[in-house]
């Protein structure tokens, strides 16, 4: 039994493939190559552009993808949507599609958009957003380098973006967010209903939510005095009540808790002074609810 697999070839290749061996699957590629070596036997994997998976998913190319929930909805296709998944190229933040302008353009909102020129490479969602809002636009589909176009081509962009960074640097002005996506492991509907590829995908599915979860976390083991157990565990910012287990000298016992990692620097000197000793801070690979 093979599952096939689409992975996302171009902005979000590297770090998707970094999540991979997050999740515990090692893969290799070459610099030509379309299709990962996974240390899975039962995965079959093929990069293309995130614009193309969700169709072939929904056409049963693949049984599943990896793909924005943006182009899903821009090319209408009905998957299956099995984890959220929130990752990109720079960054955790979600990814949006924005309206944008020049700097010193009178443009202010959707409103202004009548009559006007608008290129971007999501052309159906952004017919629907000036359809939401009675607006009537000449929306063109831009094959590249969008943000350059205004003033000079066209009146207005929606393009995308996680910081705002290129956007700024082309001095353009953001009026409006159109869409917030992330990326999503998606499914074909029949391969969801086959019992085997469903566990398959579910299972992949954990993996790559628990390596999301993971970052940023860390591990703290640490040894405490029953006598400071209190003060110490009201200290602990924890997901969940921290593991608290006896020691075989009875006055002490061993804790065990998951923190955000930007809050080490300032919980272990406070922890010390409470009475912990023997921390032990540790990276966290995978977080599994």
């Amino acid at each position: 039994m093979k599952l096939k697999l689409a992975l996302p070839k171009g902005s979000l290749q590297d770090s998707t493939l970094e999540l991979m061996r997050k999740a515990g699957y090692q893969c290799r590629i070459s610099s030509r190559s379309y299709f990962p070596w996974i240390d899975d036997q039962e995965l079959e994997a093929m990069l293309i552009r995130a614009q193309e998976i969700a169709r072939y998913v929904q056409d049963g190319v693949f049984d599943c993808g990896l793909t924005g929930k943006d182009w899903i909805v821009e090319s209408g296709a009905e998957v299956v949507e099995v984890v959220d998944l929130v990752y990109a190229k720079q960054s955790r933040q979600p990814f949006r599609w924005v309206l944008a302008v020049p700097e010193d353009s009178d443009i202010r909102t959707a409103q202004d958009l009548e009559g006007k020129r608008i290129a971007t490479e999501v052309v159906n969602m952004t017919e629907q957003y000036l359809k939401n809002h009675g607006v009537k636009a000449n929306v063109e589909f831009s094959w590249g380098a969008t943000e350059a176009k205004a003033p000079e081509l066209v009146d207005a962009i929606v393009d995308g973006t996680e910081t705002g960074g290129s956007l700024r640097a082309n001095k353009l002005r953001i009026v409006d967010t159109i869409m917030e996506s992330s990326n999503k492991l998606i499914a074909n509907a029949e391969s969801w209903e086959d019992p085997w590829k469903r566990r398959k995908i579910e299972n992949i599915a954990m993996l790559l939510r628990g390596a999301i979860l993971a970052e940023g976390m860390v591990g703290l083991k640490m040894n405490v005095k029953t006598d400071d157990l209190d003060a110490v565990v009201g200290l602990l910012p924890a997901l969940k009540q921290p593991t608290i287990s006896p020691l075989a000298d009875g006055a002490w016992v061993a804790i065990e808790v998951m923190i955000e990692e930007f809050t080490v620097r300032d919980i272990i000197p406070a922890l010390k002074r409470a009475g912990a000793q023997g921390l032990v801070e540790y990276p966290l690979n995978k977080v599994i609810y």
